[in-house]
């Protein structure tokens, strides 16, 4: 098969661009770096250097594949990062529609199913409504858990105050999982035979808050690492601090509220069955405790 996948070589896209091309599929992969494309080259992809944000250029990356994998690349330094969002899901409308792509698998988020209240996921929500429109084209949104990789941006304030924390409270039940999780569960809808437009939820482990806390804390010597549920206000100064914009940070300042209430979940909770993905937490812990001793 001819696969085009976005995300250059990023933490999905990469591992899923190595799947894909041990299964003997022909495989684009698209960056906006031009540095990245010997790497990409060396993967055994061709290289597509350019902009989802351009329209032309996007429908050209898509011409003859087969199937594409497609997200949404962050950008912190746009005014609204939920129009950003929504302009990127009809880039992707407009450059399927005219490269006649059949076989899309989407990367939307869990929670997705709700149309605000979430933060910037409120934006795959758009971008799912968008792709909805689409005539006769397959599309599978896949809803991953919260990214275990995220708890990297712990790590700072683990060192400096001793604990880990957010606007959420430590009773909170997480699902969460890993980007190879999400990469391995692409492969198999690019390569499989789904119809219609549904979504697939990506999800490896479930924890309380708390629990997360112990688990990483006692990967790095401190079984006794603390959550600290914020204020509202001082996790908006903290994301401020950290270098966020002020539109930025209110957008994940809410989604912090959404994940504290539980909203995100509980379309997850309606499923009568669900099979997990294979990374759990106490996995991850490894590789937290190593990125944790090299930034010292």
């Amino acid at each position: 098969m001819k696969i085009t996948i976005t995300g250059s070589l990023g933490k999905i896209s990469k591992p899923l661009a190595e799947i894909l091309i041990k299964n003997a599929n022909d495989v684009t992969i698209i960056s906006n770096d031009p540095k990245k494309a010997k790497e990409i080259e060396s993967l055994g992809a061709k290289a597509a250097i350019g902009s989802v944000a351009d329209i032309r250029f996007l429908t050209q990356a898509f011409q003859g594949a087969d199937a594409a994998y497609t997200m949404v690349p962050p950008n912190w330094k746009v005014p609204d990062y939920r129009k950003y969002i929504a302009q990127i899901g009809e880039n992707y409308l407009q450059a399927i529609q005219a490269s006649g792509v059949k076989r899309v698998v989407n990367l939307s988020s869990i929670g997705a199913h709700l149309s605000g209240g979430t933060g910037p996921i409120a934006g795959l929500y758009d971008v799912e409504q968008i792709l909805n429109t689409l005539d006769n084209v397959d599309i599978k949104y896949l809803r991953p858990g919260l990214f275990y990789v995220n708890f990297f941006f712990d790590i700072g304030t683990i060192r400096k105050i001793g604990v880990m924390g957010n606007n959420y409270s430590g009773k909170t039940k997480l699902l969460m999982t890993h980007p190879r999780d999400i990469a391995a569960a692409a492969a198999q809808e690019l390569q499989g035979s789904f119809k219609g437009k549904s979504h697939r939820y990506v999800v490896s482990d479930e924890r309380d808050v708390a629990e997360v806390a112990r688990i990483l804390g006692t990967s790095i010597g401190n079984p006794e690492l603390p959550w600290v549920q914020f204020s509202d206000d001082d996790t908006f100064a903290g994301m401020k601090a950290a270098g966020m914009s002020e539109a930025i940070a209110k957008v994940y300042v809410e989604m912090g509220r959404a994940i504290d209430s539980e909203i995100l979940f509980e379309d997850f909770h309606r499923q009568e069955k669900f099979d997990w993905g294979s990374t759990k937490l106490t996995d991850f812990a490894n590789e937290f405790a190593a990125v944790y001793k090299s930034l010292k």
